[in-house]
Order: C-alpha cells, then structure tokens, then sequence
C-alpha cells in the first residue's frame, strides 16, 4: 500500500473551521475504491496543525487520487485557507492494513 502523512499548517483563523472546509475533499477521497482509510487529526501542539494519515491500495489507486476530479477541485480551494505548503511523507509499505502494536498490548477481555 502507499502509506502518506501530511502535515497541513492552516492560518489561524481557518483553524476551528478546517474539517468543514476540507469535508467535500475527505468525504470524496474516502469513497474513492483504493483509498483504504483518510483520516485527520489535529495537533496537540500547534491548533493550527492538522495531521492527515492517509493509505491507498497500490500505485494505481494512488494515481487514480490524484488524477481525480475533487483532487484537482481542492488543489484550487484548500491553499487560501493554509499558512504554508504541506508537509508530506510518502512511502510504499509491503501490507494492506494496520498491524498491533505489540509493546502495548491489552490483554483480551480488557
């Protein structure tokens, strides 16, 4: 799978309202058939940070993000809501899922 983490640094005063202005692009890539999970999270650290941890089942369903249409549509509309350009880690990792992680393990019946 492509495995990408993105750091979105978003003026101040878009902050609050970042999942909204960014839900159509999320709601959109979420439906696409390679997508295997889109998820944001905000920092702890800086409110204006966004975190997007997103995975596509191969090559393929990556191109096909970025070839689509609500991918080109948010190319225009996200940048005027964003301090700076993103940040971006792009791997390709040998799984199709998320695998436990061990060293904190819960036991079952927790």
């Amino acid at each position: 799978m492509i495995f990408i983490t993105a750091k979105f640094r978003v003026k101040p005063e878009d902050a609050d309202r970042w999942p909204q202005i960014a839900a159509e692009f999320t709601e959109a890539t979420r439906a696409e058939p390679g997508c295997l999970w889109f998820d944001w999270s905000r920092s702890l650290d800086d409110p204006a940070e966004y975190v997007l941890v997103e995975a596509f089942r191969d090559d393929a369903a990556g191109a096909a993000h970025v070839q689509s249409e609500h991918f080109r549509t948010a190319q225009r509309t996200l940048p005027p809501h964003l301090a700076e350009t993103p940040r971006i880690v792009n791997v390709t990792v040998p799984q199709q899922g998320w695998s436990l992680l061990g060293e904190m393990a819960v036991p079952e019946g927790s």
